[in-house]
């Protein structure tokens, strides 16, 4: 139990120093920074119990009530860090509001037997919901982005579905030390490995916050999902010949920063109807649509100007990441821009 207090302490330092980092950061969004700081100390407080025991009814309450802000706090984090325009309001105090019954409830009882399974009941509800409602949230950000922007923000939904994954197989870990408490043994085994487990967690997201300060570039907050609709298809692909040759003599594509409705202002349609001409007609993304144009672009680079590197041709064509230009390609052709470079040279 020594090994486990000496984790203990370690794991709380590093979450102490990552939530200072991201409050004290220079960033163009901090709330996304704020959130997860909060969830952090949340967790500290949660997690202090390794070797921190704490005193006096009302201690004991508000350590064992503050487990019930750590998935509320994570799930606003999730959604400041998707949307740019996402703030916090009154209504947001709800997700509050189990935290504050429970302490009243433990402060009543003196944190009876009853109270206290009625709560380990609770926080298993509450984990699960709001892990179901980061994962629908998610899944609603992916294809807004790829509907909306070719701009790659796979990166921001790759980085919280690794969180919430993680954070799942955490909570097995968690639930199955509880399962085998009374086996004293394989209890401690389970118990040490949790602890690395957290402190691999922590250490990973320490990282990560060191090399990509500023992850979060969001999205509009206020798209809704495109819903494919039928009726008046007559005019659409005439709508279509021409979104292609304004494609193709005026290369929008190669701004970087293009999206659905920069692309709609250009073409003169409502954003709406040049999301479905896309979509139902070209038969992809509005983010795949323009991707294709500009590995097109790479390829006649890639072959024709030995000169230029991987790098200058991705950002001549629009593109503003190797990762996400590597990607593309790979996804469009099968083969790396290297490989490909080799095979047409």
């Amino acid at each position: 139990m020594a090994l486990i207090g000496d984790l203990g302490k370690i794991i709380v330092f590093l979450f102490l120093l990552l939530s200072i980092f991201l409050i004290t950061a220079k960033s163009k969004r901090r709330l996304p920074n704020y959130l997860f700081a909060a969830f952090l100390l949340t967790s500290v407080i949660d997690l202090s119990g390794f070797f921190v025991y704490p005193s006096g009814n009302f201690m004991q309450s508000f350590k064992s009530s503050s487990i019930l802000l750590q998935m509320p706090l994570y799930y606003l984090y999730v959604k400041s860090a998707c949307y740019y325009n996402f703030s916090l309001s009154k209504k947001h105090l709800v997700h509050g509001l189990p935290f504050l019954f429970f302490l009243v409830l433990f402060l009543v009882t003196q944190m009876s037997a009853q109270a206290d399974q009625v709560f380990d009941i609770f926080t298993i509800i509450q984990y699960y919901y709001y892990i179901i409602a980061v994962f629908l949230e998610l899944r609603i950000f992916k294809k807004l982005y790829r509907d909306n922007y070719s701009g790659n923000h796979s990166h921001i939904y790759r980085w919280l579905i690794q969180i919430t994954v993680l954070f799942l197989i955490g909570n097995f870990f968690v639930l199955l030390r509880d399962f085998v408490k009374n086996n004293g043994s394989l209890f401690t085994y389970l118990y040490t490995f949790s602890c690395l487990f957290v402190l691999f967690m922590i250490s990973w997201f320490v990282l990560n916050s060191l090399y990509r300060p500023n992850l979060f570039a969001g999205i509009d907050k206020d798209l809704v999902p495109l819903k494919i609709e039928s009726g008046d298809h007559h005019e659409k692909p005439q709508q279509l010949k021409d979104l292609m040759e304004l494609m193709e003599t005026e290369k929008p594509y190669l701004d970087d920063s293009l999206t659905l409705q920069k692309l709609a202002e250009k073409f003169n349609m409502p954003e709406k109807q040049l999301s479905l001409l896309i979509n139902q007609y070209a038969g992809k993304h509005f983010f795949d649509f323009i991707n294709e144009f500009r590995i097109k672009d790479a390829q006649l680079l890639l072959k024709d100007q030995p000169q230029l590197t991987v790098l200058e041709v991705l950002y001549q064509v629009g593109f503003n990441s190797k990762s996400s230009f590597y990607t593309a390609f790979k996804k469009e052709t099968g083969i790396t821009p290297t490989d490909y470079r080799k095979s047409v040279v």
